[in-house]
């Protein structure tokens, strides 16, 4: 059988399976490759790349010319976007990729190695396991999932089919990071017992809410994909996702994980934590934007804390960094202030030493795949769980509780033990509200639960358990539903 003959077989009978059988019969089908050896490291590496917005552009070029590489298919529910990227692939190999809208032709082709994705959020965890059921290597873009379980069931698959799975925290294979890394991790700044994530990234509004027309060009229902296919109900199809709780995390998971999980991995903790409480809210502006663009999250390690700042308004920096990791050890901190360079001071505020250095993530996926080995990786796919778990996990507690005033947020934040650094980052939070041109006293500001987790099996206990646990997981549209169990 020719290779479009058997491609047409398998889509028919694998659209015919779906229509009959609902929404996990596609994942069943591609099972079938996901034990096949892999390719020899002496071969090409044959790869899809599904997402072709402005980060899927990142990957093309970081894929293109790479050697031993070849870019086989573009995909992307919008085809003007897929139709580019191919007309660019073409200009600089002399080959021209196979275009395609819909991602489940690229599970079908046997002659795809690995894929890599830079869709929107909500459709990562399930690009992902698809892949690694179809037999082929991931690269998936950060946060990896959209909630908690997904992330948890990326990790199963692709340890039940022993495939190779990379997370797109970049900063983990950057010199200047693995630099400032090691040296808190040797104890050159005493002991340390909080770490503060910085997200100070100015976003303006994305337009008044309304009702917007999709793009001619965008099959709709393969974008919303597992998400609730809703109007459109802001100006900007692309993008503007991230502000919307249906398909986007917020600043908190779009930039802030990547210093979510620089701040977790310099604090030495491998789970996601005994209790979460978050605060802010959506402030400075009305529009069709949901997210909240101030917030803070508070992470309770026991003996270790990670406070997490997002601030999408006009913001002065914190010692120096804005979007950055500040490391306080009991001998001086370390300043991270980009993805590839910080420094260390001793208590005095007095330099002590610099990290500065780039990397090759994609590179160190690539050399994972060849050696077959896990631990090759700089940033395995449950490094990327956890992190972006603490992200979701934030959001989840600001979304379960009630709008408050600013004064009550530090009413409720005295009352919380060792509560000297929850207040100072308050203060600030508060100074920051006065600094855009608002009045606290008239600023509400969502005031979440203070949710118990029990870190092993990945859910809240306790009092608000019930309110809190279905927001790990979401209701699917069939038949592009996340499995339970893989």
């Amino acid at each position: 059988m020719s290779q479009l003959s058997r491609r047409t077989f398998l889509e028919n009978s694998m659209w015919a399976a779906t229509a009959a059988l609902g929404a996990n019969s596609l994942v069943s089908s591609s099972r079938a490759f996901a034990d096949e050896k892999p390719s020899s490291p002496n071969e090409t590496l044959r790869i899809a790349l599904i997402g072709a917005g402005g980060r899927g552009k990142e990957h093309l070029d970081e894929f293109v010319t790479r050697p031993g590489c070849e870019i086989t298919v573009v995909c992307d529910a919008d085809s003007a976007r897929s139709g580019k990227f191919a007309d660019i692939i073409q200009e600089k190999t002399g080959k021209r990729p196979e275009v395609v809208q819909d991602m489940r032709k690229v599970m079908d082709n046997k002659d795809v190695d690995a894929v890599t994705t830079a869709t929107p959020n909500h459709w990562h965890a399930l690009v992902s396991i698809w892949a690694i059921q179809a037999g082929k290597d991931v690269y998936v873009e950060k946060p990896v999932s959209h909630n908690v379980s997904e992330g948890r069931r990326i990790v199963e698959a692709a340890r039940k089919y022993n495939k190779i799975c990379q997370t797109g925290t970049q900063c983990r294979s950057m010199g200047g990071t693995l630099q400032a890394i090691d040296y808190i991790k040797s104890g050159k700044i005493g002991e340390v017992k909080l770490a503060r994530g910085l997200c100070y990234k100015s976003r303006g509004s994305i337009g008044p809410k309304g009702t917007y027309p999709v793009p001619e060009s965008v099959d709709y229902d393969l974008w919303c994909g597992p998400a609730e296919k809703l109007e459109l109900t802001r100006s900007k199809l692309h993008y503007d996702w991230h502000w919307v709780w249906n398909t986007g995390n917020g600043d908190l998971g779009n930039q802030g994980i990547h210093q979510m999980d620089i701040a977790r991995w310099g604090l030495g903790v491998n789970d996601i934590g005994n209790s979460v409480l978050s605060y802010g809210g959506r402030i400075g502006y009305v529009d069709a934007g949901e997210t909240a663009n101030t917030q803070v999250s508070i992470h309770d390690y026991g003996d270790k804390t990670l406070i997490f700042e997002t601030r999408g308004l006009n913001t002065p920096d914190l010692r120096g960094a804005k979007v950055g990791v500040i490391f306080y050890g009991s001998e001086g901190y370390v300043v991270l202030t980009g993805y590839t360079k910080g420094a260390a001071f001793d208590n005095n505020g007095t330099m002590v030493a610099t990290f500065a250095g780039d990397g090759d993530h994609f590179g160190n996926f690539v050399n994972a795949v060849r050696t077959r080995q896990v631990s090759d990786l700089a940033a395995d796919i449950e490094q990327g769980h956890l992190s972006s778990a603490l992200c979701h996990l934030g959001n989840v507690s600001m979304r379960t509780g009630e709008a408050v005033s600013v004064a009550a947020v530090k009413e409720r934040l005295g009352s919380m033990p060792n509560n000297a650094e929850l207040i100072e980052t308050f203060d600030r939070f508060n100074e920051h509200i006065k600094e855009n041109g608002l009045n606290p006293a008239e600023t509400n500001i969502h005031f979440g639960k203070h949710l118990t987790i029990d870190p092993k099996q990945e859910i809240f206990v306790g009092e608000h358990a019930s309110l809190a646990n279905p927001m790990l997981t979401r209701e699917y549209r069939a038949p592009f539903i996340v499995p339970k169990t893989v």
